[in-house]
């Protein structure tokens, strides 16, 4: 202590491992947990992220007093509703309020089951999904990613993605299906189908018995999101492209409209 100066301030000092953030570290931990994975116990978690044991432990302890995981009763541990609040101000939570009444429509009017998408790095971030009447069954759920390469929504982003994204994808086409496009001209030749057509299709590619088609959805001049349609092989369709077209063009709008409001 320095006299005359009051009492010393004593700052905690967090250690790292090098080239290890605070952040990068907590991310490890939360990237355990995902759709099949909602509840894990501290071994799972120290498994699945690579985090040692005791390490593990004392990170989840941090994650816990700060709401962003709950413990059970049972032990096992969860995203908490910290994580769910702060979920609500993302720009993929405001699109998907803004699509979801023309989304709503969509169905309505086709039957089928329509799914909206946004780029999330080098996959498709689905933000919503509503089942039609004539719906085929999907694992596409919110908060799931879907490939860029195979599916319409992820073709629709991907077209617009930028360039080294698309190469970044080009160079690891994963082959999902017999259908699934695994050569990179022809996928280029695709990509530069849907630019100018602005309708993407995918036929058998990430599914079998499953064909989607998709439209990029564009805000201030930039496409934002995609909104796809789940088909049956048979299924006509017919006037399918300008139902999508039209749903996508009102989303739009109503995502500006939406920003907009915001900035005032």
């Amino acid at each position: 202590m320095i006299a005359g100066k009051g009492p010393a301030i004593r700052t905690k000092v967090i250690r790292t491992s090098p080239g290890e953030s605070v952040t990068s570290r907590a991310l490890g931990l939360l990237d355990a947990f995902d759709q099949r994975h909602r509840a894990l116990t501290l071994s799972q978690v120290s498994r699945r992220s690579g985090v040692p044991l005791t390490t593990a432990q004392r990170r989840l302890a941090d994650l816990v007093a700060g709401r962003l995981l709950n413990q059970r009763a049972d032990g096992r541990f969860e995203i908490g509703a910290r994580m769910w609040h702060l979920g609500q101000l993302s720009r993929p939570a405001m699109m998907r309020e803004a699509a979801l009444p023309h989304v709503q429509d969509l169905v309505s009017f086709t039957g089928h089951t329509a799914h909206v998408a946004v780029l999330d790095g080098l996959g498709a971030l689905v933000v919503d999904r509503i089942a039609g009447s004539r719906s085929i069954p999907t694992r596409h759920s919110p908060g799931g990613q879907l490939p860029l390469h195979c599916t319409a929504v992820g073709k629709a982003l991907l077209a617009f993605a930028p360039a080294e994204a698309q190469e970044h994808v080009l160079r690891a086409l994963v082959r999902r299906t017999e259908f699934t496009i695994t050569n990179p001209q022809v996928m280029r030749n695709q990509l530069a189908d849907i630019r100018r057509t602005h309708v993407a299709l995918s036929s058998q590619e990430n599914r079998l018995g499953v064909f989607s088609i998709a439209v990029p959805v564009f805000a201030s001049g930039h496409v934002i999101a995609a909104v796809g349609l789940l088909i049956p092989l048979e299924a006509h369709l017919a006037g399918t492209a300008e139902s999508l077209q039209s749903c996508a063009g009102k989303v739009g709008s109503s995502i500006e409209n939406h920003e907009r409001r915001l900035d005032e």
